[in-house]
């Protein structure tokens, strides 16, 4: 008998513990159901770095990425947003922008009326985080944060130009003794480690002066340099460039620019890829597009593409003077890139989890549950559109990409038809 009681015991006690953790469980599944602050249903989903690249939902919760699965339930959800029939991916990442807006008249890009106020041209082309390139430098940084990072909604980060004064003029960018690696890398790694993603070389008109001092602080920073290398009479050795003076990990900007009296081009005058610009992207030097308003040409581009010489980055280099030219925003760029044979999902790559690797940013750039619920919402259209150049001519395209939805941080900062919107009502 007391054996009997004891088994009954025993078992009891086993069927409350099972009730116990029924109870748990769906205690789980209510409180999950409900920490759903914005769920994005039905789109989409491309995440190159979590290699997602279909059909699911994406649930939001204070500002972070919450959970990305098919089929999440919409019950308690708060705020369910349809993107059936778009494309849902990262937030989108510009790595050359120019924002370093100001009222010095008399200067051109650092505190300069040519630069731009990120938040009015980022979001409306599903770009959540930009990298300043080099308009600033060691002397005159700050002021571009307490202008510009401190005060927008879109994330700011920045590449320190190796001239201490940055990108005021042509005259003041050829100074070699403002070129001082020293102070460029202590900038970097005491003061803004955390802003600061590399070094920016750019308009010299000298020899490799300024690339080796730019590179020199690269090292004292452990950061990456990126080099605008196109204003040299003759111009300088490409080749050199990139196998003698740059390190793997250091970017080469305005890829596809065709100028050739002043700088030498990736395709030769008879439509070829250069052998050694496939050997020097083995090697590790980061291409990217920096399409400015001077710097992107389909005779370098389509012949480039046909070839398989890909950017490993898609920028936009945007800024006044190139904005309402043949670069409209970083969506019109990858279009180009969509028309000239690149699949969506390259695109995508190039302009979200490649660019955060570059810049050794790994939290950026994806969707990964826990991330900044920084993400574009884009519907890849169907028509009959046409492309631009800097140079004035025409790709016809049958693929326009768009920005229907951004979010930044979880807030919605970008709705182009307001699908996140309830209808009017009269009543």
């Amino acid at each position: 008998m007391e054996k009997q009681m004891i088994l009954f015991m025993q078992f009891y006690k086993y069927i409350i513990r099972c009730i116990f953790i029924i109870f748990m469980l769906a205690a789980c599944n209510i409180l999950h159901a409900q920490e759903i602050d914005i769920l994005l249903k039905g789109g989409h989903v491309i995440d190159p770095k979590n290699k997602i690249d279909s059909k699911m939902d994406v649930a939001i919760l204070q500002g972070k990425i919450s959970q990305v699965a098919p089929d999440i339930r919409i019950e308690n959800a708060r705020k369910v947003i349809d993107v059936s029939g778009l494309y849902v991916t990262p937030g989108l990442i510009d790595m050359h922008v120019h924002v370093f807006m100001g009222n010095d008249l008399d200067a051109y890009i650092a505190n300069g009326p040519t630069s731009v106020a990120p938040d009015g041209f980022t979001f409306r082309a599903g770009v959540t985080t930009v990298v300043d390139a080099g308009s600033s430098g060691w002397r005159n940084f700050r002021q571009l944060k307490v202008q510009t990072i401190d005060k927008a909604q879109t994330r700011v980060l920045a590449l320190l130009n190796i001239t201490g004064t940055g990108m005021v003029g042509r005259f003041e960018e050829q100074d070699l003794t403002d070129m001082n690696p020293v102070m460029t890398a202590y900038m970097i790694n005491k003061l803004f480690p955390d802003i600061i993603v590399g070094i920016k070389a750019s308009h010299y008109w000298g020899d490799f002066s300024q690339v080796d001092r730019a590179v020199e602080a690269g090292k004292l920073a452990n950061v990456p340099v990126m080099v605008d290398f196109g204003e040299h009479d003759p111009p300088l050795s490409i080749e050199s460039l990139f196998m003698k003076h740059l390190r793997p990990g250091d970017i080469f900007t305005h890829t596809y620019s065709y100028g050739p009296t002043q700088r030498e081009t990736v395709v030769d005058e008879n439509g070829k890829v250069k052998p050694f610009i496939f050997a020097a992207q083995k090697r590790g030097i980061i291409f990217d597009v920096g399409h400015g308003g001077g710097a992107f040409s389909w005779r370098q581009a389509v012949p480039a593409m046909q070839q398989g010489f890909k950017p490993d980055v898609i920028s936009t280099d945007l800024h006044t003077q190139s904005m309402n030219g043949g670069m409209k925003d970083l969506c019109n760029v990858l279009s180009k890139f969509i028309n000239m044979g690149m699949s969506l999902q390259d695109a995508i790559l190039r302009s979200t989890w490649s660019p955060a690797s570059v810049i050794r940013r790994p939290d950026l750039g994806s969707l990964s549950v826990g991330s900044d619920a920084d993400i574009a919402v884009l519907n890849l259209r169907k028509g009959d559109f046409g492309f631009m150049d800097i140079r004035g001519t025409k790709l016809k395209g049958t693929q326009k990409l768009e920005a229907e939805l951004t979010l930044r941080e979880g807030k919605i900062v970008w709705d182009l038809n307001a699908i996140s919107a309830p209808v009017w009502d009269a009543k």
